[in-house]
């Protein structure tokens, strides 16, 4: 077996230290079955013919004609006045 040290966020550390605690798991118990599990539900390689996802376009949508600085003015006067 391999020791290792890992950085985590303060929340998670404490909601998986009650995990464990909950369970009567070692935190190294908990990490390891959570490693497992990712190795379960994630495939082992990336299909690389995939592209990015991007989401869909259309030409019937969005703001023509509009500079950026139009659509930027247009959007904060239709914010709360209290964050400006």
């Amino acid at each position: 077996m391999t020791k290792t040290q890992i950085q985590v966020p303060e929340e998670l550390f404490e909601q998986i230290r009650a995990f464990a605690k909950r369970r009567e798991w070692s935190l190294a118990e908990t990490f390891r079955r959570g490693a497992e599990l990712l190795l379960q539900v994630y495939p082992d390689q990336v299909d690389k013919s995939a592209t990015a996802w991007r989401p869909p376009t259309s030409s019937r949508v969005g703001w023509k004609g509009l500079s950026a600085e139009q659509l930027r003015d247009t959007a904060f006067a239709d914010s709360d006045p209290r964050l400006a």
